[in-house]
Order: structure tokens, then sequence, then C-alpha cells
């Protein structure tokens, strides 16, 4: 009979708690505001607040940022609130994906599950290695942002994403925390590797087709950093002063452009203040105009460890903080208690949040496989790679080089390259191709004395050096090359290989020292040695660059008879190196930034942490930036914005611009004049009236690069471009204004070049 009882009692509670969870809304079943209503408080500030990262913290966690040493858990004041933070928390401690950059809490009464975010740009940062477990979780390094966006090719830039978005998919991650799209104002920022150029219009186009690419796999990304993240020095809390056209029409625009033709999940909030006010806190930025003029409805989340109080960044319309700290917690749950944010706010941020997390692949109930297909990825990244890198000179067609020359590799990179940056867009890759093993494939000979020499010597000098890890990737100095070597090289081999790299990354700004912005005299002394052996022998010296941005050029660019510019091409990087030198690619990548002749020519150079005191940055070149403040100054560069040398040449012709709705149709033949296939950029420049406001020589509007085309052969490229483009931004109006006048659309290969024009009259 007790037994009877026993039974009839816990029969009766399954029925209750099975009753009560089917009268709750149910996630990914029920109305959003039904689930949002449903929710207890501290649940709500558990979505909006992250879990923090539990795991493996402390030794990513940056210099003099806060280190989270436990998962708060506040008081739910209720059973049931409490027993979902402590489910969450669990679940969290567990780790769907070890590596991973972040997650959200879990509601499991309600059926909230639990998101996860990793890294990053240039392919999915996650660990290799995972407890208990034999296999090992290896992603592809493709190449780099600067290099992606000097392909000019948004459908190549597409195809790399959708293979990334792929690896987010099967190794179980929900939102991708990329891409970084700030703009290029100065050569001395240490994030310019992860960044796509100095025009908003080139850096837009490129963002929006990466963001397309990934979210085809039906996952989503992060659009960052927003904005006006233009230095790492003092990165959270630089106050960036600058006017609203500046702001508008040079570091909004490609954001916009971004947001209009991507629409990305989310939205990351960058850590600096804008004109005295913190991003992450920015109303303007996140309400009026994100929201409000651009139409966004995803979610925003502040970059990891931001600074300032919880509730003015609720307030603002910043959704989420990461990764989430106890101080954020109470600044929420304190000001909804005492009236200072209006729950309602809350209840807004939240439910955006939730909107999001529905079309993720754990709410979708996917499963993954943890086996993406990394022998197709690298194919991947070895064709953007090439695609990306940019011939800067090329002297009596020095290159491509001829089948099976004996070759001579100089710099330490030629047996040691960078394929990445460090920090957030660094990737854990199975391997990576030196140049050295990718001539090698591709048929060259590489004098192997001289390979011995390097290969010992970095050897050596890397042994005493700590491990490659989140922020520091192992720096050797260059090896000091003997004139016996250079001589002995020389007298043995067809050609030299001269290879300049440098590593850059999250956290630290370049400077204008000898082994950073300048060459170390060991590099100089090395490169004349080699130059003046192999010339002396009637031989030919190119230089390959290996970096995610550029150096000072100006002293000896003139020297070699070849410099391809090869960026941080991803771990494909000796075998897509090799593709160009060898002519297997004829290079058609162009500058996504101007290289000038010297540091002080750049319109930010008297305003950027290297010159200035750190705690406030002014931007007093205003919206010319780049190209347009070379353009209006009459400096000319050493190579300008646009800028790239092919193995072919192209002529264009037969420019027509058409009224097109609300666009203007442009086309444009092309025509290979050369003797070898290629591919070229087409770039639209506009010349706008200039009436009644001040406006560059010209502004990137467009561009479209062709298909490979045949010697003799010709394409014809179309460009569409809104009339909404064409606009300024009118500070006393406070709105943008498409002045009336004659406008002059100009396609050329390069911000210098003349190129073709045709006139219209816009009304």
């Amino acid at each position: 009979m007790k037994k009877n009882v026993i039974f009839a009692t816990v029969f009766a509670v399954a029925a209750a708690l099975q009753s009560t969870a089917q009268q709750l809304p149910q996630f990914g079943k029920d109305n959003i505001d039904d689930i949002v209503r449903a929710m207890t408080l501290d649940e709500k500030i558990n979505i909006v607040v992250g879990t923090n990262r539990v795991n493996d913290l402390t030794a990513e966690c940056a210099p003099g940022m806060p280190v989270r040493q436990h998962v708060y858990v506040a008081d739910a004041g209720n059973n049931s609130g409490q027993q979902n933070v402590a489910g969450a928390v669990t679940a969290f401690a567990k780790g769907r994906v070890k590596g991973a950059a972040g997650e959200t809490y879990a509601v499991p009464r309600l059926g909230i599950p639990i998101c996860v975010f990793a890294d990053g740009p240039a392919g999915l940062r996650i660990s290799p290695e995972r407890s208990g477990d034999k296999r090992t979780f290896y992603c592809t390094a493709f190449p780099t942002g600067s290099s992606l966006s000097s392909s000019w090719d948004t459908e190549l830039v597409k195809d790399v994403t959708a293979a990334i978005g792929n690896e987010v998919k099967e190794y179980g991650v929900d939102i991708l925390l990329a891409p970084g799209m700030n703009i290029m104002r100065s050569p001395l920022c240490g994030r310019n590797f992860e960044y796509y150029s100095e025009d908003p219009v080139l850096a837009g186009k490129i963002a929006a087709a990466y963001i397309n690419g990934i979210q085809s796999n039906g996952v989503g990304t992060s659009l960052k950093h927003f904005a006006v993240n233009n230095q790492e020095t003092y990165r959270n809390g630089i106050n960036a002063i600058l006017s609203d056209r500046a702001l508008r029409e040079i570091y909004l625009r490609g954001f916009q452009i971004a947001v209009e033709e991507a629409n990305p999940w989310t939205i990351m909030s960058s850590y600096n203040k804008i004109n005295g006010e913190l991003a992450a806190a920015n109303s303007y930025l996140l309400t009026d105009i994100l929201r409000g003029e651009w139409g966004y409805d995803g979610f925003v989340m502040t970059d990891w460890w931001a600074e300032g109080q919880g509730n003015d960044q609720m307030a603002a319309g910043n959704d989420m903080i990461m990764p989430g700290t106890q101080r954020q917690f109470d600044d929420i749950l304190e000001a909804v208690k005492d009236g200072r944010l209006d729950e309602a706010v809350l209840d807004r941020n939240v439910a955006n949040i939730l909107r999001v997390l529905q079309r993720s692949p754990v709410a979708r109930g996917e499963s993954y496989s943890n086996r993406p297909d990394l022998k197709a990825h690298a194919a991947v990244a070895r064709k953007a790679a090439s695609g990306g890198m940019v011939l800067l000179e090329n002297k009596n067609k020095a290159l491509p080089l001829e089948a099976k020359q004996k070759v001579a590799l100089f710099g330490n990179a030629s047996y040691d390259a960078y394929v990445g940056g460090t920090g957030s867009g660094n990737v854990n890759r199975r391997y990576k191709v030196s140049l050295d093993e990718g001539m090698t494939k591709a048929g060259y000979k590489v004098d192997s004395k001289l390979g011995k020499l390097y290969k010992s010597y970095i050897a050596d000098e890397k042994a005493s050096k700590p491990a490659d890890n989140f922020w520091t990737i192992a720096k050797v100095d260059e090896m000091p090359v003997s004139y016996e070597a250079a001589g002995d090289a020389a007298r043995s081999a067809d050609v030299a290989i001269f290879t300049i790299s440098r590593m850059a990354g999250e956290g630290t700004d370049r400077s204008l020292e000898k082994g950073d912005w300048k060459l170390t005299d060991t590099e100089l002394e090395n490169l004349n040695k080699v130059l003046s052996a192999f010339h002396g022998q009637g031989k030919k010296v190119a230089v390959v660059l290996n970096m995610g941005a550029i150096v000072d050029m100006t002293a000896w660019h003139d020297q070699p008879d070849a410099i391809l510019h090869a960026w941080l091409p991803g771990q494909e990087a000796g075998n897509s190196i090799a593709d160009v030198l060898s002519g297997k690619v004829s290079p058609s990548g162009k500058l996504p930034m101007t290289i000038a002749r010297d540091y002080a020519d750049y319109s930010s150079s008297d305003n950027f942490p290297y010159s200035q005191n750190p705690a406030t940055t002014y931007y007093t070149e205003d919206i010319f930036v780049g190209y347009r403040h070379f353009d209006k100054a009459g400096v000319k560069p050493l190579y300008p914005f646009g800028y790239g040398l092919s193995y072919t040449d192209f002529a264009y012709s037969d420019i027509n611009v058409t009224p097109d709705g609300e666009n203007y149709r442009v086309t444009v033949n092309v025509t290979n004049t050369g003797d070898r296939s290629g591919r070229e950029v087409v770039q639209l420049y506009v010349k706008a009236p200039g009436q009644d406001m001040v406006k560059p020589v010209k502004e990137l509007k467009g561009f479209a690069k062709t298909g490979e085309i045949a010697p003799g052969a010709s394409e014809t490229v179309t460009v569409d471009i809104p009339r909404k483009l064409l606009a300024s931004y009118n500070e006393y109006w406070h709105k943008w204004v498409v002045e009336p006048g004659e406008y002059h659309f100009i396609a050329a290969p390069s911000s210098a070049d003349q190129g073709i024009s045709a006139a219209i009259d816009v009304k």
C-alpha cells in the first residue's frame, strides 16, 4: 500500500511538471514576445550578459585586461530561474566547442539553447585538441582581409567564406565573430591585416561578399568593429574626435553597404569613444543610425571586455555584453530595480537576440560532423591567395620565371612564411607551406646550400623563443648574408627571390622604427648584397613582400627587377606565391591602400598615436583619407590606391552611363592587348560637382573584375552605381544630399590613371 502511494505521488509530480511545461511558451514554437514575457528578470539579464570564458581564459587574455575566475550566478528569485542559471553554467563549462570565444546562456524551461561564438576573420579559430578525444580539429588558415580585398573580387571572397562558413557549421559553431572592416586610416594600424581598405566602398563590398558567403551555410556573422576603430593603441578608451560628415562618408559608409547588402546576424561595437561617448553606449550610432536609418534587424554585441556600464549599454541599443562580468550583471539588475533602466528596454534587447538565435543551427536542431573537407578548402585558400597578390614592379618582364630554373631564396620568410596575424585572426591550422616547398613543387630547383644555412639559423633562433600563442608569433631577426654566400648563389642560380616579412596583430600598433615601417640595416645590407651579386652576373632579383600591410619602400623600390606583394596568404602561402611567380596565375590584385613615398605624406600622420597623446585622436583630415588626400594635395604616391600590374596589358573603351531607376548603369569594354591571358579590375570613380560642398577630386563608387580574357579578346563589364552613393553628408541639414550638376564617371585601372570617362547630368 505504501509503495502505491509513493508511485502515485511521483506520477502526480511528473504530471504537474509536464502540465507546467506545456503551459510555458517554447523557443522556436511560440512568439518571441511571449517567450520574453515568460522570463524572469534574472533570465533576461543572463541572455544579455554573456556566460564568460571559464576555460583557458588566463592564457589568452590581453595584458591589462581583466581575467574572469568564475561564472556569476545571481539569485534568480525563484526555483525555476535558479535551476535555469545553474543548468546553463553546467552546460557551458562542458564546452560544446573547445576554444570558442564565448557562449550565451540557455533557458531550458523555455527551450532556449546555448549559442556558440568563435573567432575569426581568416578562418575559424577553435582549439585543435580536446581532452579524451584522439581526433584533431584543425581549421583552414585562409588569406587575411587585406589579401582578400586586394583581389577586388567579390565572387572569390564568397567562395572563401562559403568554405569558412562550412567549417563554422561542421564544428558546431553558430556565429563567427567576423569580418573586421574598419578603414585603413593609417598604415601603422596594427590590425590593418584584418581590414579591407582605405576606401569605404571597396571595404563595404568586400565585407558584404564575406558575410553572404558565411551566412549561406545557415550560420551567422558579427560585423566589426562598429565604429571608428582605426588604431590599437589605447583602443579600450581612445577618444576619436571627428566631424559628422567624416563619420558618415568614410567610417560608416562601408558598414552601411555591408548591412544593406548582406544583413549580418550581429554587429560588434568597438571599444573606443566617438566624440566623447563609448561606441558600446552610443545611442546615436547604435539606435538612431544603425536601426533607425539603416533598418538593421539583428543584434549588437560588445567587443570582449569593453568598458562601460551595462545599463548604459542596454539603453543605447547594445543588446549583448560579452563575455560578461558580475559587475555588468549587477549594473543592469540594479538599474532596473531602481528605475534608471526601463525593463521594456531590456525586453527589447532580449527579443532582438532571441530573433537571431532562432536562425542558428543549434536552435534548428541541426547536427554537425566535426569533419569539414579541409583538403577542398585548402584548394580554395590557395586560389584566393594568388588572386589577391599585387605585382608592383616588373622591369623587362622579369616575371614570370622561366620553367625549371634554379632559384636562390633569400630572407627568413622564404623558409618560414608568415601566413596570418596574431590575436582573434589567428587560426589553428594543420600546416603551412613555405616558399621553398612551393617553388620545389612547382618544378624549380631551390638552392639547397643556401636553404640549409637559413633553416639551421631559424631553428637555432627559435629554440630560445617561446612557442607561438594567441598574442605572439615568434619573430626571428633576419639572418645576415655574407658577400661570399650571395656570390656563390649568384654563380649557381638563375634568379634570386628575396622575401621581406613583417608580423602584425591585435592589441598593438606598428612603429616607424627599423624592423617595422623601415627595413633593418641587415635587411638593407642583405638586399644590396644580393642585388650586386646577381646583377653583376646579369641575373634578375625579385622581391616578395610577406606581410599584412606595407613598409617604407622609397629608398629601394626601383632596384629589384620585380616586386610582388603576397600579403599574409594563409596556409598555402608557398604554393600560392609559386603559382604567381611561375606564371601559372597571372597577377590581378590591386592595392586597397595607397603606398606613399614618405610616412608624412599620409593625411593621418600628424594625428596618430605614434605622434600624439594617445588619449585622444583628432581626425583633422576629415573626409580626405587615403587617395582622396593625395588627389587633393597633389602629392604623388609611390604606388597609388588601386594600382597593380599584370603579365599582360589591357585597354578600356566604349564607356557608357545610363540612368536605370535608382542606379546609374555603367558599361565598359576591356580588351587584352598583351600576349598572355589575364584578369583586370575596372575601377569606377566619380567626379562630382562641388558648388555647395567641398568634394574630393574623385571617389570610388563601384568596381568589377573581369573573367580570364585571352590575348586579343574583349569583355564588357557592367557596374551599377546607386544614386545614393553620389550623395555627400550635409552637416547643416543633417542629411545626405545629391548635388545637382554634371557628374563624370571615370573607368580606370587605378586612382592615379586618367582612364576613360563619360559625363551625365544629375538632377
